[in-house]
């Protein structure tokens, strides 16, 4: 039998110019983004998308139908997807594609075992410059990445496995603790995607999070005529997070109070204050719903001059 294979990617860019590019095999597109909202580990399950319309839902206003067609199809196909010989990942460095990775391999480990799993790493193009996305490599570039690609051990399996166990946890202090101890992983931008994702608890400063008070902090620091040109500033400035502007859309809708204008922008009194550390904001920003994989939000601060999370008793 002729050996086959299944590209998983990152998005529909990446699925879209591998096609372009005529790569042999067949594509699924993981359109999700297990990053924000609640998660749980059992990917696939009843539970798990229920979960995940549930937030996309609250948080995006996102109907069924389009879950159903967007997400749910596409993970069905892959259901069925049996007959391939081997299973080749595409995803970037950024804590976006990271979690979307771990998930997968997650499921894989589950529902494909035995099957070879081989990972295409993100391209660094120098040191002072951005990590490229797969889909502005040219032709040669992304030949090359493909061919290195690499042959997931079974180790490598369950390392990622524990390490998304870990993330759809309750608490993220045992995250904390031990994603860094795994040097020889394949996985080589798990490590800061995981730092990434653990400041995104808010500080015991003024309660809101790295990506907030970066906002803040570029609002303050800019003159935009618009939110339109302040969200592409934080597109074009974001290094780790690989958010799209509907997340940034969101996260402006729950720091309005921190803004007197949008057109243009400008931050208000208590904004400012906030962005100064005059004003903590926990108390107001607070909600019960919100999650970042397993763990509520609000139920852990982190503690910049330690870089350490600390649980809130109450």
């Amino acid at each position: 039998m002729k050996a086959s294979i299944l590209h998983i990617t990152n998005g529909d860019s990446t699925t879209n110019y591998l096609k372009k590019l005529q790569f042999s095999g067949e594509f699924i597109t993981w359109r999700e983004m297990l990053c924000e909202g609640k998660t749980t580990s059992d990917v696939g399950s009843e539970t798990f998308w229920k979960n995940r319309f549930y937030f996309l839902k609250t948080a995006y206003k996102l109907n069924k139908q389009t879950f159903i067609e967007y997400t749910l199809k596409e993970y069905r196909n892959l259901c069925k997807k049996r007959e391939q010989n081997e299973i080749v990942l595409w995803f970037e460095h950024d804590l976006f594609c990271q979690i979307n990775m771990i998930a997968v391999v997650s499921w894989l480990k589950r529902y494909r075992h035995g099957y070879q799993i081989t990972l295409v790493g993100s391209v660094n193009g120098g040191k002072n410059e951005k990590i490229q996305p797969f889909s502005m490599l040219n032709q040669e570039q992304i030949i090359t990445y493909y061919q290195n690609r690499v042959t997931l051990s079974q180790d490598d399996i369950e390392y990622a496995d524990y390490i998304w166990q870990l993330y759809c946890s309750d608490s993220p202090l045992r995250l904390e603790a031990i994603h860094k101890f795994n040097p020889m992983t394949p996985f080589q931008y798990l490590a800061s995607a995981i730092e990434a994702h653990l400041k995104r608890f808010p500080s015991i400063e003024n309660g809101l999070n790295i990506v907030e008070n970066n906002i803040l902090k570029t609002a303050n620091s800019h003159h935009f005529a618009t939110k339109n040109e302040l969200i592409i500033n934080l597109l074009q400035e974001d290094e780790i997070y690989g958010f799209g502007d509907v997340q940034y859309e969101n996260h402006l809708r729950n720091l309005q109070k921190l803004f007197s204008s949008f057109n243009p922008v400008k931050l208000s009194k208590k904004g400012k204050d906030v962005l100064e550390k005059q004003l903590n904001f926990y108390g107001q920003i607070r909600n019960e719903e919100t999650y970042l994989g397993g763990s509520k939000k609000y139920s852990f601060i982190y503690q910049s001059s330690t870089s350490k999370l600390l649980q809130i008793t109450s």
